[in-house]
């Protein structure tokens, strides 16, 4: 598993690719406002993880493993800021907060969470 700073990675081209259809490592050092020379440092361990691919054609694609990993961390990240926007949380604060929450719950944790709210009459 990738760190938090590759995990936002993998779901920027994630979120960028739906939009788009085509992402380059600029396109996800513009979204996450990070300095190009990071991005491509992080996009590369991840080609080397087997997380993405480059292609000829300079852009990027996610591997199976990297599509799977990027949607759950995208999942995530949808839950806990639609769950802190209802709690009154400012949008760009909830949005913030999500971001950090989604790197740090395990996901035993997150699944229970969900299972629990979904259900609340079968919590312990």
């Amino acid at each position: 598993m990738p760190r938090a700073s590759g995990e936002d990675y993998l779901e920027a081209v994630l979120i960028l690719g739906q939009r788009m259809g085509q992402v380059r490592a600029i396109d996800v050092s513009q979204y996450l406002g990070c300095a190009k020379t990071s991005v491509s440092h992080g996009l590369r361990l991840l080609r080397q993880g087997g997380f993405l691919t480059r292609e000829a054609d300079s852009y990027l694609y996610l591997t199976e493993a990297g599509r799977e990993t990027a949607e759950k961390l995208y999942a995530k990240r949808r839950f806990f800021t639609q769950w802190l926007i209802e709690a009154g949380v400012a949008p760009d604060t909830a949005e913030k907060d999500a971001c950090r929450m989604e790197h740090a719950i395990s996901e035993e944790s997150f699944r229970k969470l969900m299972q629990a709210l979904e259900h609340p009459q079968e919590t312990p």
